[in-house]
């Protein structure tokens, strides 16, 4: 079985990457930047998602849409136009089970920068317009939103000691999760469930949830 992940070279793409091979699965990466894994089952594409010609690429039966960027000024064009457009051109395999989308705790709370959270808040829109389309194919479509990752795009909190200690204190757990976190919760999205569909699971620590009750 072929499993097919954009932005796999770092972070959460790279962990869900990393635990579908370990998990003996055939994977595609997509990322701009060279590959992180040496893998046999492994096969690497370096490309943008905006341009990347998904119908020339092996037709996978998962496919995990986490390719983004934090930059305010390319936010839309990435996250959500280039991930729109990249899926619609695979969707056609008849093979096809289970697509999967990273968004992001700032689409249910807008916290973070303006583009950035209407990119994810649309990805989530859009998840859930697609797995209608798919549910007649018995294909479920769900995307995951975590609140902060130990992963290097967030390297300027994590290298702050008292920054990363201050953010950690908005959660009530007082931690961030690690990247393995959110492929263990992909891979049961995609594999394991069968019956969840049209659905954001977030996962943040309880940070959502913090709150300060005054009577």
């Amino acid at each position: 079985m072929r499993v097919l992940v954009t932005g796999s070279s770092s972070g959460i793409g790279l962990a869900t990457a990393a635990l579908f091979l370990d998990k003996g699965y055939e994977v595609t990466g997509i990322d701009m930047r060279p590959s992180a894994l040496d893998h046999p089952r492994y096969e690497h594409v370096e490309a943008d998602i905006r341009d990347c010609d998904g119908t020339s690429l092996p037709r996978p039966q998962i496919l995990i849409n986490n390719a983004g960027t934090l930059e305010e000024s390319e936010a839309l064009a990435v996250n959500l136009e280039g991930t729109i457009r990249f899926t619609q051109q695979l969707l056609d395999g008849p093979d096809l089970r289970s697509v999967l989308f990273i968004a992001s705790a700032s689409a249910r709370n807008g916290a973070e920068f303006p583009w950035y959270v209407a990119s994810k808040a649309g990805l989530v829109g859009y998840m859930k317009n697609l797995a209608l389309a798919l549910a007649p194919r018995g294909i479920t479509c769900n995307s995951i939103s975590p609140g902060g990752v130990i992963t290097p795009a967030n390297e300027h909190i994590l290298s702050d000691e008292s920054l990363y200690e201050a953010v950690k204190q908005e959660t009530l757990l007082g931690k961030w999760a690690d990247p393995e976190e959110i492929a263990e919760l992909a891979y049961f999205l995609t594999v394991v469930n069968r019956s969840i569909t049209g659905e954001d699971i977030l996962i943040d620590n309880g940070e959502m949830l913090k709150s300060n009750f005054i009577w």
